[in-house]
């Protein structure tokens, strides 16, 4: 951007930002020379010749410092895989609130998962991706209680546990796991179905509610590549096997 001139502070050296009819001049101040008769711009109403000294610069770019070495660090597929996960749980009447009676008739199951609030823990063994978690749910049951003529309602809000252990040849401790959102497939509720009660002996007054879902999991590693396209682990030793079987206490939800 040009410099305004002190003279005429809308008057630069590439012309004027106002016409001579602004400034009461005959002729176009946008492409002749200052005129210290000439008035204060009338469009732009600036007086101070400071205003619109301006110097504008751009900042110089600063150089980064040079690396000691022409390899990468990125992270290679080890693989992808569509899976499904099964979220299963068997509830006794006694579990809803209201209680159901025993020896009531189910109408109707109804299952609200919510899925942005499930939890997940992934671990890899050789091989092997293991997958843990919990999705909370509300579940109200329709019922006709036994002698009654019109039905009620009872509400259960609790987490149903899913667990999937996924082959996955070539995977390795120490390699990450990307997981995208749950997606939900199907819901399924089924009364009748045989439980250990309170009292020790098997009921039927009880409902399994069985969550069926659907994600894609993909295995990354990190690796060295030099300029030539050569690859090295950062690990070369992940994937060794040891004789002590893994034990990992995942966190609580």
């Amino acid at each position: 951007m040009g410099n305004f001139s002190k003279n005429n502070p809308m008057q630069s050296n590439w012309g004027s930002a106002c016409s001579d009819s602004d400034w009461g001049s005959g002729n176009d101040s946008r492409f002749g020379h200052d005129s210290k008769s000439k008035k204060s711009c009338n469009v732009c109403k600036s007086h101070d010749a400071s205003a619109c000294n301006c110097n504008f610069r751009a900042p110089a770019r600063q150089l980064a410092a040079p690396l000691n070495s022409d390899c990468v660090l990125i992270n290679s597929v080890v693989g992808s895989k569509a899976i499904q996960k099964v979220a299963e749980a068997t509830f006794p009447f006694t579990a809803f609130v209201p209680v159901i009676p025993a020896g009531s008739t189910i109408v109707s199951v109804s299952v609200v998962p919510n899925l942005a609030g499930v939890t997940r823990n992934t671990r890899i063994l050789r091989d092997k991706v293991v997958n843990i978690g919990l999705i909370p749910v509300t579940i109200t049951v329709t019922f006709l209680a036994p002698g009654a003529a019109v039905p009620a309602t009872a509400t259960l809000m609790t987490s149903l546990p899913f667990q999937e252990h996924t082959d996955f040849p070539g995977a390795c401790p120490e390699d990450m796991v990307v997981e995208p959102a749950l997606t939900l497939e199907g819901i399924f509720a089924q009364p009748g179905v045989p439980i250990i009660g309170t009292t020790g002996l098997v009921t039927t007054d009880a409902i399994l509610i069985k969550i069926v879902l659907r994600t894609t999991i993909t295995v990354t590693r990190q690796v060295i590549v030099d300029s030539h396209g050569g690859i090295c682990d950062v690990n070369e030793r992940r994937c060794e096997t040891t004789t002590t079987p893994t034990t990992d206490t995942l966190p609580a939800p």
